[in-house]
């Protein structure tokens, strides 16, 4: 039996009560990721073998989809979250009040618009594993997230290019040029120099990393990506357009539509993620609960290194 045939079997009193995701509960959403898995209710008591089959779909499809979680409120959202590994606050914004990771991202409040291609917080050493994401307040018409698989984009290289990424390591920064930001806000702006960069950090990752759970290699890049080690800025931007071009070519991608109550879970070491910013002044307000991760390692075994953390205040 075939954890997508049947995903956990939990007793209950004197019998059994099955808890199954059929085959057809699985539906691929595109060729190289994401899978949207129907008639699950998320919650924190789930079975132990309904949560590990769960984490195999995820490492599997890269990004899962569950529609209809309206039930989820913050807390019972991160009581799931913890099922899956323990949590962690953004490390420059926090946590919303009285949660221990859960994010706010609110679009009409300044850094509410993701609208970069990026893997969640790779600016220090060891991002986050995977991110909860759930559909809070959502527009009419727009604010689609769109899904790129880093695993498959390394395997489609050319052999050439993949010795060329084995052996490039890159510089990622919460202190970016915020400037290139389309469609920045005033607000958008304060937030990114009083609150998101308010403590800097700056960590060296391998431009490949071995994915400690699959043993896939895939690229770790995005847009907090400053340069290459030992390149210049000039030389760094072409390479890293050459390969960021391979993580996000259609073909690689997953596009979701979001519904009120939908969660989205996806593997942070092995994709990154686009939130389209085409929903004008609609109010759109998502929560995310971010499971904490491991140091990268590169192909040859080296490890991610933290390189700088300042606090503006105490600069």
């Amino acid at each position: 039996m075939t954890t997508a045939t049947a995903i956990a079997r939990k007793a209950a009193g004197p019998s059994t009560t099955d808890f199954f995701i059929p085959e057809a509960d699985v539906e691929r959403r595109a060729g190289r990721l994401g899978a949207e898995i129907k008639n699950v209710r998320l919650a924190g008591d789930l079975p132990a073998a309904a949560i590990d089959a769960i984490h195999d779909l995820l490492l599997r499809h890269k990004v899962i989809f569950f529609r209809g979680q309206e039930h989820l409120d913050d807390a019972e959202q991160e009581r799931f979250a913890r099922r899956l590994g323990d949590l962690v606050p953004h490390p420059t914004i926090g946590a919303l009040k009285g949660t221990a990771s859960i994010l706010e991202l609110d679009a009409s409040r300044g850094g509410g618009r993701a609208d970069q291609w990026h893997t969640d917080v790779t600016f220090v050493d060891a991002h986050p594993k995977f991110s909860i994401l759930r559909g809070v307040v959502i527009p009419e018409f727009g604010g689609d997230t769109v899904f790129a698989n880093t695993a498959a984009a390394y395997e489609e290289l050319p052999d050439a290019l993949k010795l060329l990424a084995n052996n490039l390591w890159a510089i990622h920064s919460n202190a970016y040029d915020y400037a290139v930001k389309p469609r920045a806000t005033d607000a958008d702006r304060k937030h990114f120099e009083e609150v998101f960069t308010g403590t800097v950090y700056e960590a060296e990752h391998p431009v490949v990393q071995i994915h400690p759970e699959t043993g896939e290699p895939a690229l770790l890049l995005g847009n907090f990506v400053q340069r290459f080690v030992g390149l210049t800025k000039n030389d760094s931007q072409k390479l890293f357009d050459l390969f960021q071009a391979r993580i996000t070519a259609p073909e690689n991608t997953v596009r979701w539509s979001w519904q009120t109550g939908d969660v989205v879970i996806w593997d942070n070491r092995a994709t990154q993620h686009y939130a389209v910013n085409d929903y004008g002044d609609q109010k759109r307000v998502v929560h995310r609960a971010t499971v904490d991760g491991d140091v990268p390692k590169s192909v040859d075994g080296r490890h991610s290194i933290l390189r700088k953390k300042v606090t503006k205040a105490a600069a």
